[in-house]
């Protein structure tokens, strides 16, 4: 609703603006909200400004691009940036504004109350002129798409704080397609804790992984198992900011003290222990610690029979909540539910297992270790809903990994099965809402998203599934809300960083999608999968050397089918198509359902002469795959431009035409999309077409260097005539 503003002011405009608890000063250039200064990029000052000077007034996007960077070599998307940059500022939501509002596809408008003047005049020439010149490879956004639903306010039922990597490269004939397999400064990145100078909340706690001290190592799984079973059960009680799982790999270095994981994580405390299993006995020594002093809070030992685990997880669950929050009578009810899903131990130790199976299978999409430990699980206890939800998960994960038609059927049935058993399942809310949008339903998804905040421990996902419903549909100033929220309730998230990263790559921001998956890494440095995205962002961006360190970065701790089809892209891009192949060969043995790894091969086969006449089988199978895929999600432009490519090389040019007006007409401002389809006209086009698309892809922010390495794109990049023979 458009709120109460005073005239737009006639004459200079004043030196300070005043509304609510913010403050902007037009000479010094700084906002000021709460006290606390905020930090702004100057073209995103120079826009406030713009809209401060005529309140109540709509400011067309032409106007405010031509008024801020000169409208020179630049797209709607750096405006869309700079207003997501002003809203984080301002703690505007766009669903619900009070500052900014939006005029879908035409402008914005200040809508704040803007107080009677403090100061003296300011020249306006100078608070809108450009700061900082804009490179011409500037990225853009999609054009917009239809309106989207409103969103839900958020439920703020937390005490106030201050995500799944997998790129596939469309690098020179290769798309470059991320799906993070998990499941952010400021479209730079926010802070993964409270900013600086500030102290986290006294309710706040990290949940390390349990350490294993039994002589047996086979047992790491059950002392890794409780503490995601502890963790997940403190996040879900109110008024408690828990920060992410931290991984056992990094909290196995040892080279963190608790001052220095609370600065990391944003927390004040942590709380840890060590598992001994010897025989029917249990033996649980945990402490809870405090991060600014590193001295011990709470500390016990616990001496139990092995049966007696859920009883003893419980008690230490209250032990923490209680040195945290005090005595919470209802808590107790509500940790122990929590943390007694099944009274079988049998049972629960075959979920244990698969929990374990799970993470490590998550690079690969490899379930059936995991898929088989759950089934063990229901074998004991037919009534363990949460093993269900453990196959669902897995089943989730074999399809996004692998995009396959068959995983897409197994996880709709294991989700729905989950759902039967246990209704009111926040994670079977998130797997049902992220299959939704596996398929486009928007609404749908948008459901069980939104049925999964009612579960505390699963709220921050829910709100990750929210912001990538947004993103999908191209709303990418109304889905950083939702990854800021995310991360506020789940401090130092790997998975959240990966997913605001992919955001930030689909709106066309590359730098700020290299910064999110540094951030990532930063956090984690041993996760395979953010070193493969990030490598796979580098190759976009012409940065072939950081490209290539990435990939081996993410070989050497765990070979999976995505990094290996990634660095064949980089061998593609730097001419050798006989080591290409052999890595998309290698990558297919990991994944052979996936038919981007097929798209791949026969790329690099069609760019080598000799093998050309191979390059027709592989081109078939993923043109097949890609179909059956397409079933499942038709409005996937990147799939629909992959196929285009394929079938340009099978021969079928009129199908292969119309798939490229089918994925422009999904994909609006997207480089990448731009490139392949360019590549597709170069085969059944004209040269003014492929010429079209190229400029398109470098106005996107494609690095010249990806186009000029372009196999099939090589001559039309430099203005020559276009055209190379298809498999044959």
């Amino acid at each position: 609703m458009k709120r109460d503003s005073p005239p737009p002011h006639e004459g200079d405009p004043p030196g300070l603006y005043r509304f609510d608890d913010i403050e902007v000063d037009v000479a010094g250039h700084t906002l000021v909200r709460d006290g606390q200064p905020r930090a702004l990029e100057p073209k995103a000052f120079a826009v406030l400004l713009m809209l401060l000077a005529r309140p109540g007034e709509l400011l067309g996007r032409d106007e405010l691009m031509d008024g801020v960077w000169g409208h020179r070599h630049v797209t709607p998307g750096v405006l869309t940036r700079a207003i997501a940059q002003l809203r984080a500022a301002l703690g505007d939501d766009p669903h619900d504004p009070r500052y900014i509002q939006t005029q879908h596809s035409v402008g914005y408008r200040f809508i704040g109350s803007l107080q009677a003047e403090q100061a003296g005049a300011a020249e306006a020439g100078d608070a809108t002129a450009p700061a900082d010149d804009v490179p011409a490879d500037a990225p853009a956004a999609a054009a917009a798409p239809p309106e989207a639903a409103p969103a839900p306010p958020f439920r703020d039922r937390r005490a106030p704080v201050a995500a799944p990597g997998r790129w596939r490269g469309w690098l020179g004939g290769a798309m470059l397609l991320c799906i993070i397999a998990l499941a952010l400064w400021l479209w730079r990145l926010p802070p993964t804790g409270p900013p600086a100078g500030q102290a986290p909340p006294v309710a706040s706690i990290a949940v390390l992984p349990f350490t294993n001290l039994g002589q047996d190592r086979d047992d790491d799984y059950f002392a890794e198992g409780l503490a995601v079973e502890m963790h997940d059960a403190l996040a879900g009680v109110d008024g408690l900011v828990v920060a992410a799982r931290m991984s056992p790999a990094l909290a196995a270095r040892g080279d963190m003290d608790v001052k220095a994981i609370g600065e990391r994580l944003g927390v004040a405390t942590v709380l840890d222990a060590t598992v001994r299993r010897d025989g029917a006995r249990l033996r649980i020594n945990a402490r809870l610690a405090d991060c600014s002093s590193g001295y011990t809070l709470w500390s016990r030992s616990y001496d139990r029979e092995l049966t007696d685990v859920f009883a003893t997880q419980s008690e230490i669950a209250e032990e923490v909540v209680t040195a945290l929050l005090g005595v919470i009578p209802e808590t107790r009810t509500q940790l122990s539910r929590r943390l007694s899903p099944t009274t079988n131990f049998a049972a629960f130790d075959a979920y244990l297992r698969g929990l374990q199976q799970l993470r490590i299978s998550a690079g690969s999409g490899n379930v059936d270790t995991a898929v088989g430990y759950f089934n063990r699980a229901l074998a004991e206890d037919g009534d363990f809903a949460r093993a269900q939800a453990g196959i669902c998960r897995s089943e989730l994960l074999r399809f996004t990994s692998l995009r396959s038609a068959d995983a897409f059927q197994a996880a709709r049935t294991a989700c729905r099965r989950a759902q039967e058993m246990s209704p009111d399942s926040g994670e079977v809310h998130l797997a049902l809402g992220d299959l939704h949008l596996a398929q486009a339903e928007y609404a749908e998804a948008t459901t069980h998203f939104m049925r999964a905040q009612d579960d505390p421990a699963h709220e921050p996902s829910a709100y990750v599934g929210m912001a990538r419903v947004h993103a999908a549909q191209g709303h990418h100033e109304q889905a950083l809300p939702y990854f800021q929220r995310a991360l506020a309730m789940r401090p130092g998230s790997v998975a959240i960083h990966g997913w605001l990263g992919y955001e930030q790559f689909l709106a066309g921001d590359v730098p700020g999608a290299i910064a999110s998956y540094q951030e990532a890494l930063r956090l984690d440095p041993g996760d395979a999968g953010m070193w493969s995205s990030l490598g796979g962002l580098h190759l976009l961006a012409g940065n072939e050397e950081d490209a290539m360190h990435a990939f081996e970065q993410s070989i050497r701790i765990r070979p999976t089918g995505a990094v290996l089809s990634n660095y064949g892209a980089l061998k593609m891009q730097s001419g050798d198509f006989a080591d290409a192949a052999t890595l998309f060969r290698r990558a297919l043995e990991l994944e052979p359902g996936d038919f981007l790894i097929w798209g791949h091969l026969g790329d690099a086969l069609l760019a080598e002469p000799a093998t050309r006449a191979q390059a027709r089988e592989p081109y078939s199978q993923a043109a097949q795959m890609a179909r059956r895929y397409l079933e499942i999600n038709p409005d996937d432009a990147k799939a629909l431009a992959a196929l285009g490519w394929y079938t340009a090389n099978l021969d079928d040019h009129a199908q292969a035409r119309a798939l490229v007006r089918q994925s422009e007409a999904r994909a609006g401002m997207d480089g990448s999309i731009a490139l392949v389809n360019a590549q597709t006209l170069s085969v059944v086009g004209s040269g003014e077409e492929v010429q079209a698309r190229i400029a398109l892809a470098r106005e996107a922010g494609i690095a010249d260097t990806m186009i000029a390495s372009n196999a099939f794109l090589k001559h039309a990049a430099e203005g020559e005539p276009t055209g190379h023979p298809p498999a044959r």
